[in-house]
């Protein structure tokens, strides 16, 4: 997925919202951002079913699925993993803030016979009457909000966890992110652009993104921005959540985490 200021990059979640309003101070225009037209329009290209599938396959195995768990898909978006993991045999329930991308999501998993539980909300709020065996944040779709509101997401997703329930994440790499930042980025789809241009809060650990779209002859301008953690600051943020991390990869490959990591993913457990 293309992320905010990095070469090939925009959005902080394709397709992923899960969220209701921020605060002043933290600036994102999500109706806009994720309007699902434009947002899938000039991402679908970025996500082909062999990405998908790989990305299935590593979290099948990074979280030890069985058939008989309860997985909880937060920020699913339009379902792209959500109903994948589920024409696997899984037992899923998707949350998003998106009308329109459940939207998506429930027309697909109709037309493929499949029984996933999509449910708008806010990834703040999850309220469940049972516990989830698994829990998955993807696409990069934490840190929207401030400090004290991302480290609310992962609290709320550890009380929705049984006890012994694993976690996986994925964010960007700060400290490769800041290597390859880059202030602006045009992203091309025949004659229609999305123009990213971006800066970065060293104090504040945020990305602002000023987003252009142009299509169809029209213009549309957006705003949003991320809070980037580096690996010391997610291991704190999660031990305050009641989580222990006990894994973590240089993206979906499963590789190291080292200086060419462009993405972390952790993978957490809620203690016995």
């Amino acid at each position: 997925m293309h992320r905010p200021g990095v070469a090939g990059g925009a959005p902080a979640a394709a397709a992923a919202t899960g969220v209701g309003p921020t605060p002043a101070a933290v600036e994102f225009d999500f109706d806009a951002v994720f309007a699902p037209d434009d947002y899938l329009y000039f991402y679908e290209t970025t996500l082909p079913q062999e990405r998908s599938r790989r990305e299935a396959d590593f979290i099948e195995q990074a979280l030890d699925l069985q058939p008989a768990h309860r997985i909880l898909d937060v920020a699913c978006g339009h379902g792209r993993l959500t109903n994948l993991l589920a024409r696997r045999g899984y037992r899923l329930t998707g949350v998003d803030r998106s009308a329109g991308f459940l939207e998506i999501a429930r027309r697909e998993a109709q037309a493929q016979g499949l029984a996933v539980d999509y449910r708008q909300g806010d990834m703040r709020d999850l309220s469940f009457d049972e516990p989830f065996d698994r829990a998955l944040l993807t696409f990069t779709a934490f840190g929207y909000f401030s400090d004290d509101d991302n480290l609310l997401v992962l609290r709320r997703i550890r009380r929705v966890l049984a006890p012994g329930g694993r976690f996986l994440f994925d964010v960007l790499n700060r400290d490769t992110f800041l290597k390859r930042f880059v202030p602006s980025l045009v992203t091309e789809r025949g004659d229609d652009l999305m123009i990213d241009r971006t800066s970065f809060d060293q104090r504040r650990g945020r990305v602002t993104t000023h987003r252009t779209i142009i299509r169809d002859g029209q213009r549309r301008d957006m705003r949003f921005s991320m809070r980037l953690y580096n690996l010391t600051e997610l291991e704190f943020w999660l031990r305050e959540a009641g989580l222990t991390l006990e894994r973590v990869c240089g993206g979906y490959s499963g590789g190291p985490v080292d200086h060419e990591a462009h993405r972390l993913v952790l993978i957490a457990r809620r203690p016995d």
